[in-house]
Formats: C-alpha cells, sequence, structure tokens
C-alpha cells in the first residue's frame, strides 16, 4: 500500500505531499500524525527553515476528512474514535497557526474542510486555476470547523458566515479577492516555483512574487455588498427571512441552497462564528470547536448527511429538526457546552 503522505527533506526544506488520490487526499488519522511528528521534528531542526505542503497526484489539494470513517465511528463507537481523529486534527491545525517556520501550501485544486484547516494557517497559500475552495460541512450535518470559527469570523464583512452557511465554491480568483489565498500561479509554474523555494528557502517572498499572474476578475465580488446586507444578522431566521423580503433572482438561488442545508448545522455555524469573533488566540476557538465536533458528530444530522451524499448518493437528507425554529437555544447550549476537564482539546 502506499504510504498516505510522502514526508520529505530537500535541504532546508521539509515537504509534505498528501497522498491518498482515490479520496482527493481526504486526511486520516495516521495522515494527521504523520504530520505532526514530521513538523514536530523539522520544528526543532535549525537546518530546516521552510516547509512546502502539497498533493502528490490527481485532483488534490484535500477534499476534507475521511467522512466516511466518522460515520462509522457515529453509528458504532458513540463516536469515540471520531473524537480521536478530530483531537489529533485540531492538534495538526494548531500547529500551522503556531509554527515558527514559514509553510507554503499548494491549493492547487479542491480545497475543502480539512484541506482549508491545513492551507489556512500557512504564511504562503497558493491558488491557481484549478483551486476549489469551499467549507461545505452544512451539506452533512457537521460544522465548518478546522478553524472556521476564528478564520470565517475575521473574513471581511460577513463573507465567512455567507460561506459557513451556503459551502458556495470559490475559484482561485476569488480565493485572493478574499484574502484565502496570499498568491495566484498558474499551475504550470507549480513546478518551478516548488524548485526555486528548495534552492533558495529564504527568498520564498520573491519567487512567488515573481511567478504570480493577474487572476480573471472574481465573481464573488460583485456580490459583497448584498452579502453583507442580507446575511448581517447571526439569527437564522433573520438571514432567511431577508433573503425572502429581498425577493431578487439572486436571494432566490440562496434560498433554494439553504433549503438543502442541516438547520442545526447552519446554528451553529453563526453561533460558532460570533464566538469565534472573541477568541482570544486560535487555541480557545480550537477548543471551542472541539466541543461542538464532539456533540454534533452523534448527533442524527451527520450519519443523515453523510448518507445521503455518499453512502445512497440519493442527496435528499431529511434533517432533525427538519426547520430552524425547530433548533433550540437549549439544544445550542449543549453542543457549546464545555466537556468533563480530562475530555477537553489541549494543544501539543
Amino acid at each position: 500500500m502506499t504510504e498516505q503522505v510522502h514526508i520529505h527533506r530537500h535541504g532546508a526544506v521539509g515537504h509534505i505531499s498528501l497522498n491518498r488520490p482515490k479520496a482527493i487526499h481526504a486526511l486520516t488519522l495516521e495522515m494527521c500524525e504523520a504530520m505532526i511528528d514530521a513538523l514536530t521534528g523539522w520544528g526543532s531542526d535549525e537546518a530546516v527553515t521552510a516547509v512546502i505542503l502539497d498533493h502528490a497526484e490527481g485532483r488534490g489539494f484535500c477534499a476534507g476528512g475521511d467522512i466516511a470513517f466518522l460515520r462509522k465511528s457515529a453509528l458504532e463507537d458513540q463516536g469515540m474514535s471520531g473524537r480521536r481523529f478530530f483531537h489529533a486534527e485540531y492538534r495538526l491545525n494548531h500547529l500551522l497557526f503556531t509554527y515558527a517556520k514559514p509553510v507554503a501550501a499548494f491549493m492547487d485544486g479542491i480545497t475543502m474542510g480539512g484541506g482549508v484547516g491545513i492551507a489556512q494557517p500557512a504564511k504562503y497559500r497558493i491558488a491557481t486555476e484549478n483551486t476549489k475552495f469551499a467549507m461545505p460541512e452544512t451539506g452533512i450535518g457537521l460544522f465548518p470547523d478546522v478553524g472556521g470559527g476564528w478564520y470565517l469570523s475575521r473574513m471581511e464583512g460577513r463573507l465567512g458566515q455567507f460561506l459557513a452557511l451556503t459551502g458556495a465554491r470559490l475559484d482561485g480568483a476569488e480565493c485572493l479577492w478574499a484574502g484565502i489565498a496570499t498568491h495566484y500561479l498558474p499551475s504550470d509554474r507549480l513546478a518551478e516555483a516548488k524548485a526555486r523555494i528548495i534552492a533558495e528557502p529564504g527568498a520564498i517572498d520573491t519567487i512567488l512574487g515573481d511567478l504570480s499572474a493577474a487572476p480573471p476578475e472574481a465573481r464573488l465580488a460583485g456580490n459583497k455588498d448584498r452579502i453583507e446586507r442580507l446575511f448581517a444578522s447571526d439569527c437564522y431566521e433573520d438571514i432567511l427571512a431577508a433573503l425572502k423580503a429581498d425577493g431578487s433572482e439572486w436571494s432566490e438561488k440562496e434560498l433554494k441552497t439553504l433549503a438543502t442545508k442541516s438547520p442545526q448545522t447552519c446554528k451553529v455555524a453563526l453561533r460558532q462564528l460570533a464566538e469565534g469573533a472573541e477568541k482570544e488566540d486560535f487555541a480557545a476557538n480550537m477548543r471551542m470547536e472541539y466541543r461542538i465536533g464532539a456533540r454534533v458528530l452523534t448527533r442524527p444530522d451527520f450519519a443523515e448527511g453523510v448518507r445521503a451524499l455518499i453512502v445512497d448518493k440519493d442527496n435528499d437528507p431529511q434533517w432533525n429538526p427538519a426547520t430552524p425554529e425547530g433548533v433550540t437555544e437549549d439544544m445550542l447550549d449543549a453542543i457549546f457546552a464545555p466537556l468533563p476537564d480530562n475530555e477537553e482539546w489541549t494543544p501539543l
């Protein structure tokens, strides 16, 4: 069996290449642990001065976490193995966020969920014409985790809330416009970029600047004001009412999209972003997200969402509760409540 993640050293540059092409490099516990080990080792090795993070082959970069495994955990072991995965994945997210050496993440292809969690903490985030960025968790009854409470809540205007609720897919140009990416490179320049970084790791800024290209127009920019106005509230019912009242073709389309999403996840996401915006550091945000993850993993919507998307592929999830009104404050309080001290998430 090919290893799920390739880990190399090229002189002063550490190189992590995700390698599960059939699953679009979705993260497993083993991958998270291997990356933690590599990054920890390089972190204390003075000979390593930078890290490249990319994918080996296929339609990378990373489609998220292994949701089939997480569903199995929810159905078979009360979410215990799923919690172990989240605990390790969030430690990896935090390690990258606090990493002392520059990381260059090449988001060439699908960058969703768990892929967002490992790309966003990187100092250099390279998008291409192949980039498809999304946090699609409302469609599977999970929640926009891996640091979504931190990153999405700090985006300009209400863009983060819009992305969290709708699961909208952004292309590379939109990622650059939104600040999700730091650079936009044509994919045929990536090999040169990596080779030059390996040859001269102290010159990453200059190298990426040299090889950058002008991106196409960011379509999303045209909807920025509309998003800010109609997604202004932290109350999900208010957003739905604003979209209905607006009555535009755009609003109708977004309402149709939201009608397919888990009402529970939408309400969780809005509260998560509101609370994430107030967190004093990334670790506090990840502690909150681990509490949420530990709870929503075993609630009905997650197993049902994954069933509808990848098990039966009927794309007809029966959400429970079925309406936003059915998701009560008490329910949300229970999802966000602290865990027992010995079960809380801790950074490395």
